[in-house]
């Protein structure tokens, strides 16, 4: 064993060689449980095919440990027999009990990422949520998840469109849209906006790295900007120095230009 393996948490290996995934952690994190810990939260909504997710997240379960080994984080919860479903062969909490310990056990902004990403994944019912959160009135971050969950929209395309859209409605502009085709005058697609606003036909548009490593894409949004003002759009671009108040201050410049009164 010493000789070709190598441990992650105690009494589970791996071959040395390999390099270990979220999957292999997830899964060997339940090995240690002795195969009695459900899995829950953000390692939950990996399984669930939300995005985002960093191969190195502790991995949360449903157990009563108060000395659990590193990378593990053991919630001593209640979890009622609807609350939970088997993925694979582990036992997960359900998209909708994902989603209410994803928006209480996270940051505002970050638990708002994490319930986009989730509901871009699998669909689930913010009723459903809604009904878990009412069962525990009271409860450790209860009432934010009560807050974040009309917001929720698995259109973001990525976190930092999660936190953008989330610093627009605490402004207090209108919720935007996300994911607003645009078509030109002969009915081909020009763009598929981030967010924005129909009504008002002003959009923001966070440009990650991958506008700066992928230089056909690059290219290819430079020659969208132009057909996109011909068709009277303003476009608002947001990259990650971008300081929060300046962001606002262009927002409203370009909302209240098109009539918009707040």
């Amino acid at each position: 064993m010493r000789r070709w393996y190598r441990p992650i948490y105690r009494d589970v290996y791996v071959p040395k060689r390999q390099a270990v995934t979220l999957s292999d952690r997830t899964v060997g994190a339940w090995l240690w449980s002795k195969r009695k810990g459900a899995i829950m939260g953000v390692a939950a909504s990996a399984l669930h095919g939300a995005e985002w997710v960093d191969a190195e997240v502790p991995i949360e379960l449903r157990m009563d440990c108060s000395r659990p080994p590193r990378g593990i984080v053991a919630r001593n919860e209640t979890l009622l027999g609807d609350e939970v479903m088997q993925v694979g062969n582990l036992p997960v909490t359900t998209p909708a009990r994902t989603a209410f310990d994803l928006g209480r056990f996270q940051p505002r902004v970050q638990a708002l990422a994490r319930l986009d990403a989730l509901m871009g994944a699998v669909p689930f019912s913010v009723e459903d949520v809604a009904v878990i959160a009412k069962r525990r009135i009271g409860g450790r971050g209860t009432r934010q998840v009560r807050e974040l969950l009309p917001l929720v929209d698995g259109g973001a395309a990525s976190p930092r469109e999660s936190r953008l859209r989330l610093l627009l409605i605490d402004a207090g502009f209108p919720r935007p849209k996300t994911q607003i085709p645009v078509f030109d005058t002969s009915g081909q697609l020009v763009r598929i906006l981030d967010m924005g606003w129909e009504d008002f036909m002003v959009a923001a548009e966070y440009d990650g790295d991958q506008h700066r490593t992928d230089r056909p894409q690059y290219v290819k949004d430079l020659r969208c900007l132009p057909k996109l003002q011909r068709l009277g759009w303003l476009v608002i671009r947001v990259i990650k120095e971008d300081r929060d108040t300046d962001i606002i201050d262009r927002v409203y410049e370009a909302m209240t230009s098109r009539g918009w009164k707040p």
